[in-house]
């Protein structure tokens, strides 16, 4: 099997929004996805680009992503934090995620981050297992929070 890891690229946003529609139902929640194929050429791509991404190819087919984007820490300074490693089933177990992993760990460190952050959800053990692997901190003390899109609409209202 040849895997290639290589540095996204405009082109390969349609196959993006298929593997994070197959991660969304993977982490059932399949009707989550909102973000379009031009959203993402946009946000990744425009004039004031948000997010980078690695994409991992077998045989020249996409098989999977990791998409992080830089984040600035108070206490810390430039931070990497990293969205979403995905690999589709079919090419799982073949350490093609670590690869992902591998590259995005490598901006961190030609960047001088002073941490490099993810998330994960607590039922998903085969994910929990690689970062326990890689030696990773797993942060009790911090408890998530967010606002959905309607909630952010009705703020001020």
């Amino acid at each position: 099997m040849n895997i290639t890891i290589r540095k996204g690229l405009k082109s390969d946003i349609p196959q993006v929004v298929e593997l994070v529609k197959e991660l969304a139902a993977y982490e059932k929640a399949p009707d989550e996805v909102a973000v379009t194929i031009e959203e993402m050429e946009l946000d990744g791509f425009g004039t004031n680009p948000i997010f980078q991404f690695f994409v991992a190819e077998v045989d020249g087919k996409t098989v999977g992503i990791s998409l992080y984007y830089i984040k600035y820490s108070t206490w810390k300074g430039r931070c990497v934090f990293l969205e979403d490693i995905i690999v589709t089933e079919e090419y799982r177990k073949y350490g093609i995620g670590k690869k992902l992993f591998d590259e995005v760990v490598k901006v961190a460190k030609e960047m001088g981050a002073r941490r490099m952050e993810w998330q994960v959800l607590e039922w998903n053990e085969p994910a929990i297992k690689f970062y326990k692997k890689v030696n990773s901190q797993f942060d009790s003390e911090w408890v998530n929070c967010k606002l959905s899109e309607e909630q952010i609409q009705e703020y001020f209202k």
